[in-house]
């Protein structure tokens, strides 16, 4: 039997439908056909249902020839397609394409057939290598390269850098919300979850959703698209690894970032500049460039001196999680009695989960399971690797160090700046150099195990942080997921 396959990603008005591809693919067939059709599926792989169907009937032999509109429109993948006609040779199907007048059934055809497909690869590399030199050459003028507007923000048409007009960012009724954002999270004693407490106590909406939390708060404070960006803003970055597309002294203070490259979504995503690019966007920013970077170092620090898990009521805050909605677990205290609830049930109203589990009973089962893994390990001597405060000073060795690249390429640079920079992060490498000689360390460097009881609460979270992954709580019951 003979069989039809056309497929149309897209419905366009330039482009061939699936009854017209059907209609002139009928001409190479004989009256007995299988129609088989993927409408609303890319070319680029073979994940395509009637595709698939096609295929399993060749390998059943039920098929003698295969006639398609295009090539493309059976596989725009030429490895993709050199595995097919694998599977067509071996089962002794013909393949014809109409547009491009060929027939596997003739020497020629197959010549031809193998390079069209080469040809058709270097076409589609090509169009995306231009689709994303396009995409880097808009930023770089300034213009926005696409996708829905950031919170506080419309699309609309601003001058670039030419003279010309290009998409840009244009302030929106939400533009006040975003700077009280920046201001309350700059007050020493404010957190994301306090700040996000107040905006959702007064029922201001998200930029996705009804409700404001740690990491929509996090992700919008670390945007350059607000900062009225100047000379230190593009050494911040510098500082960070970050390439700037243009000298630091060409940035005017007035006008936002565009931060483009990859970017790793896992932890420390903002930390490591390696491969990523600023450029001097069209659109005024909304943030004084000192507020932006006061919050970028507060935020800086929260992460690297880690602030999760600071309460005061047990070693284990940071670590419990609602087993329904995710968001943390809090401690609550009435007297003597301790109450697990969930974050976001009380903050976010984004959940039912009720905690039926008690506080001291779930410490103690923990606590119970850590003596057992800290008898097993071996005295600290015969430890090996770098401890987190180390890691941490590291990390502050490499800023300084790359601090310092960056005012060897600018010639401009101010030293007061440097200064500044270079004393917040001395003062931070002098907190972490503290954090190491605690009695505890001491006690390590004489060859003692660590007895978990006799630890004092701050001991006990950082051993528990370093054991245990995160607490799952929901109803009366608990997952407790371990590094092992």
């Amino acid at each position: 039997m003979d069989a039809i396959y056309a497929r149309q990603s897209v419905e366009k008005a330039d482009s061939l439908s699936i009854q017209g591809q059907i209609d002139l693919c009928r001409r190479e067939t004989g009256p007995e056909v299988q129609i088989y059709q993927d409408k609303g599926f890319s070319g680029k792989n073979t994940n395509r249902p009637a595709f698939q169907k096609l295929m399993e009937d060749v390998q059943g032999g039920g098929i003698r020839k295969i006639v398609v509109y295009r090539l493309d429109r059976f596989s725009r993948s030429v490895a993709d397609f050199g595995r097919l006609w694998e599977v067509l040779q071996a089962h002794q199907v013909e393949f014809v394409s109409v547009h491009e007048t060929f027939d596997t059934a003739t020497p020629m055809g197959r010549a031809m057939l193998n390079i069209i497909m080469v040809f058709a690869q270097l076409e589609r590399e090509t169009t995306a290598q231009r689709v994303r030199d396009n995409y880097y050459q808009r930023v770089r003028l300034g213009a926005w390269p696409g996708g829905p507007p950031p919170y506080g923000f419309d699309l609309g048409r601003l001058q670039d850098s030419r003279g010309g007009t290009a998409p840009g960012l244009v302030a929106n009724g939400q533009a006040p919300v975003v700077e009280r954002i920046f201001l309350a999270y700059s007050m020493p004693e404010a957190t994301l979850g306090s700040v996000a407490r107040v905006l959702n106590g007064e029922r201001i909406a998200g930029p996705r959703r009804p409700v404001w939390d740690n990491v929509t708060l996090s992700r919008l404070l670390h945007s350059p698209l607000y900062v009225r960006a100047d000379q230190e803003v593009c050494l911040y970055y510098q500082a960070k690894g970050v390439v700037s597309d243009i000298p630091p002294e060409e940035y005017d203070g007035m006008h936002g970032l565009l931060l483009i490259g990859r970017r790793d979504r896992g932890a420390g995503k903002y930390r490591d500049g390696k491969d990523q690019h600023i450029s001097q966007a069209n659109h005024l920013g909304l943030i004084a460039p000192d507020l932006w970077l006061q919050c970028q170092y507060k935020l800086d620090t929260n992460r690297q001196l880690g602030r999760a898990g600071s309460g005061k009521h047990t070693w284990l805050s940071g670590l419990l999680k609602c087993m329904g909605c995710g968001y943390s677990i809090k401690v609550n205290r009435e007297g003597e009695r301790y109450y697990l609830l969930c974050s976001g049930r009380s903050n976010l109203k984004v959940c039912s989960q009720s905690i039926r589990v008690d506080l001291r009973t779930l410490e103690a089962c923990v606590a119970e399971e850590l003596e057992r893994l800290l008898e097993e390990c071996p005295l600290p001597e015969e430890r090996g690797g770098p401890t987190g405060v180390e890691l941490a000073l590291e990390e502050v060795e490499r800023k300084i160090n790359r601090l310092m690249d960056a005012l060897a390429e600018s010639s401009t640079l101010t030293m007061a700046y440097v200064n500044q920079a270079i004393g917040r992060l001395e003062n931070q490498r002098a907190r972490l150099l503290e954090q190491q000689r605690t009695p505890q360390e001491e006690n390590i460097q004489k060859g003692t195990k660590l007895r978990f009881g006799a630890l004092s609460l701050e001991e006990k979270k950082m051993v528990a942080a370093q054991w245990i992954q995160e607490i799952r709580l929901g109803g009366e019951e608990v997952q407790v997921l371990w590094y092992l």
